[in-house]
């Protein structure tokens, strides 16, 4: 039988036990819509601003409440050339069935600087997610955090981001499904992609910003070329707004008496492996006031990321525009859009 002081001894030999180190454990959050990677787009735009930019990457989540970017950056404060692509359409590609005025011309693609390499700048950071509000907390010297509202698509195969705030940026689109940043859709998949698909964006230029919504995308009058598959193009007749004599084609344009106002576009893969894109397009009469067959002014230059939904189907893109004037920054065209048929 145990005394009470051998009792008193046991009990004090516990007490002084060392305490066991605590088990780490990393918080668990739920995934934005439940998608893990999303392709973004985001700008700042102001009007009266000569320092605006634009951003198109992607952001990847992951269950431990971390988050990752990598994106390509485009600034005012550092004008970049327009880039070749190294594709060049044939003249196959007629947008109708015969006429000169039919084919585009097979001039070699353009897009933003930097965007066939790279991307410029990676970021990580810390998320969490409350009802349909997302909030990243991007660990940098400067303080950044986003908001972003969740949208689920219909059928669920796709998640959507709308700009809530943000420190830096004005403007913002994002899309996300389960499926890995290296899927995409080849421009056979793009072409004959059944939905519509609609553009919103916001844009500046001189010194103004304007917003266009639910503008239709005729992405089945593009064509295939027969030497690359990589790329399709359309030739749009006429334009009522674009190309016209007061818009830079005073003896070619829309209103003058050889009444050209067709626009060369120009849709083309930048990448085997990843979601870029770029489409590419000008006033045929801008070149024909040069003397030039390909226009090397100041041509609309559209990066793109290709929204892939969880089965790998194609759903559009987010991109921007990133066409820095061979003149003065306040001639500069940028741009932050979506095209897609989840709006």
């Amino acid at each position: 039988m145990r005394t009470a002081a051998a009792i008193l001894s046991f009990l004090l030999a516990i007490t002084l036990l060392p305490a066991l180190p605590a088990t780490a454990t990393v918080a668990a959050s739920p995934l934005p819509g439940g998608k893990s990677t999303y392709v973004v787009s985001q700008g700042h735009l102001k009007a009266a601003s000569q320092q605006n930019w634009v951003r198109l990457g992607n952001y990847r989540f992951a269950a431990n409440g971390t988050v990752t970017s990598a994106m390509y950056l485009w600034w005012q404060r550092n004008p970049q050339a327009r880039q070749r692509t190294g594709t060049r359409p044939d003249g196959s590609c007629t947008t109708k069935a015969g006429g000169k005025q039919s084919r585009p011309r097979a001039c070699e693609v353009l897009t933003a600087g930097g965007f066939t390499g790279s991307p410029d700048e990676s970021r990580t950071g810390t998320y969490t997610v409350a009802g349909n509000v997302l909030t990243i907390r991007w660990k940098i010297a400067q303080a950044w955090t986003e908001q972003w509202y969740v949208r689920p698509s219909p059928d669920g195969r796709l998640a959507r981001l709308d700009l809530k705030q943000s420190t830096l940026a004005t403007h913002g689109y994002g899309y996300g499904s389960n499926a890995a940043f290296g899927t995409r859709r080849a421009m056979s998949s793009v072409k004959a992609f059944p939905g519509s698909l609609r553009q919103d964006l916001t844009s500046w230029a001189s010194g103004k910003l304007v917003k266009s919504a639910n503008q239709p995308f005729g992405h089945s009058a593009f064509r295939s070329c027969a030497a690359t598959t990589s790329c399709l193009t359309y030739l749009q007749p006429s334009s009522n707004s674009a190309c016209q004599k007061e818009g830079g084609c005073p003896n070619y344009g829309g209103g003058t008496r050889a009444n050209i106002s067709s626009i060369q576009y120009y849709l083309t893969m930048i990448s085997k492996t990843d979601r870029r894109d770029t489409l590419w397009h000008w006033c045929t009469c801008l070149a024909m006031e040069r003397k030039e067959f390909c226009y090397t002014g100041n041509s609309h230059v559209k990066p793109l990321m290709q929204i892939i939904d969880d089965k790998g189907a194609f759903r559009g893109w987010v991109g921007a525009e990133a066409s820095f004037s061979t003149g003065s920054r306040a001639t500069d065209m940028l741009a932050v859009l979506r095209i897609s048929d989840f709006r």
